[in-house]
């Protein structure tokens, strides 16, 4: 075993957008397990848009990771060292390890995990905390009902390619918002989309409202909440009565207080947003995946056998080496990654 472990630490909190100055690579003691504690050699973390929030330290659902913390977030890995029963050296787990090479953890913090079932890297992704993400939140929030139209942004992403997909399967018309030509046809060509939007394409609200109409000739009835910003503007006037909104995400205003009072509205003011949810019958629900935990067991039921025959497609990114992470983070943040992100730590 290596006398050292490697983490990511962070070095600053951002203003704005996040660069390499806030990060720090460094080298510490290798950690030992104590009672009912395992040590786990990461092989896997994910990266995702949440942790640009857990880098503030202003009031939100969650503790801030301190200055001089590792960064947080899921990994998937092999213990190499146990103090609790039911895991033993060779055991392959998920957890949330952090950005690092080695991590020890509780063992009620840990679910065990069968290659023999698939690739690990599925635990962060379709079968992980995002695939859980867009299920409980189309099922729960959404109410999917056949015939209806749904519209996602990110539409490539872990979470959007899950929901359209869902859609689909429940005879939605699912019509999918991403970044770049590329992107949109893979929406549609690998995830089955009815129809994608370039947003790039678009520089203001009102031309991608036009766009997204011409494939929503009846409107639509979910709009699954992942970036707010320009998207939401032109969704929003679209949404039919008895709309839904699922609120996962609000990536496009992360870096200008996103997740607090002063997120920008655009031209979307509060007033219209209230008066048009009280006239139309509008629900929405915010939702943080993390209180629902109880939840996974019957999604795994539910979804894991689809992604084994095939029937869910997903797409993962990975970049290899820890010391690359920051730099897949901020590439995440701006759109640069296609699937979901992961890093490759061995």
């Amino acid at each position: 075993m290596p006398e050292q472990m490697h983490r990511i630490a962070l070095a600053s909190r951002p203003t704005g957008a996040p660069t390499a100055e806030n990060f720090r690579h460094e080298a510490q003691p290798m950690p030992e397990p104590g009672k009912d504690e395992v040590l786990v050699k990461v092989h896997y973390i994910s990266l995702d848009p949440y942790m640009r929030g857990r880098m503030d330290d202003g009031k939100s659902y969650a503790a801030p990771i301190p200055v001089g913390g590792t960064m947080e977030g899921g990994g998937v890995g092999e213990v190499i060292a146990s103090n609790a029963s039911g895991f033993e050296p060779g055991d392959f787990v998920m957890g949330y390890m952090g950005w690092a090479t080695h991590a020890v953890q509780p063992a009620n913090a840990l679910r065990k995990l069968d290659p023999a079932h698939g690739p690990i890297t599925a635990a962060l992704g379709v079968l992980g905390m995002p695939g859980f993400t867009g299920w409980h939140g189309l099922m729960e929030y959404g109410r999917p009902k056949k015939g209806e139209t749904l519209v996602v942004a990110a539409a490539t992403g872990p979470v959007g390619s899950m929901v359209g997909q869902l859609a689909k399967s429940m005879g939605l018309r699912a019509v999918g918002i991403a970044g770049g030509p590329e992107k949109c046809a893979l929406a549609v060509d690998r995830f089955g989309f009815d129809a994608c939007v370039d947003h790039r394409a678009h520089e203001t609200a009102s031309t991608l409202r036009k766009a997204i109409a011409a494939h929503c000739p009846d409107g639509v009835d979910i709009y699954f909440e992942n970036v707010g910003g320009k998207v939401l503007e032109a969704v929003f006037p679209l949404l039919n009565t008895h709309a839904r909104i699922p609120i996962c995400g609000m990536i496009s205003w992360y870096n200008t207080g996103g997740l607090g009072a002063n997120a920008p509205s655009g031209g979307l003011t509060v007033p219209a947003l209230w008066s048009a949810a009280l006239v139309k019958f509008m629900s929405i629900n915010g939702f943080i995946i993390s209180n629902h935990w109880d939840r996974l067991p019957t999604f795994l039921a539910e979804v894991g056998p689809k992604v084994a025959k095939g029937d869910i497609a997903y797409l993962e990114d990975i970049t290899v080496g820890l010391e690359n992470a920051p730099d897949a983070f901020i590439g995440l943040l701006e759109g640069r990654n296609t699937g979901k992100q992961l890093v490759k730590i061995t």
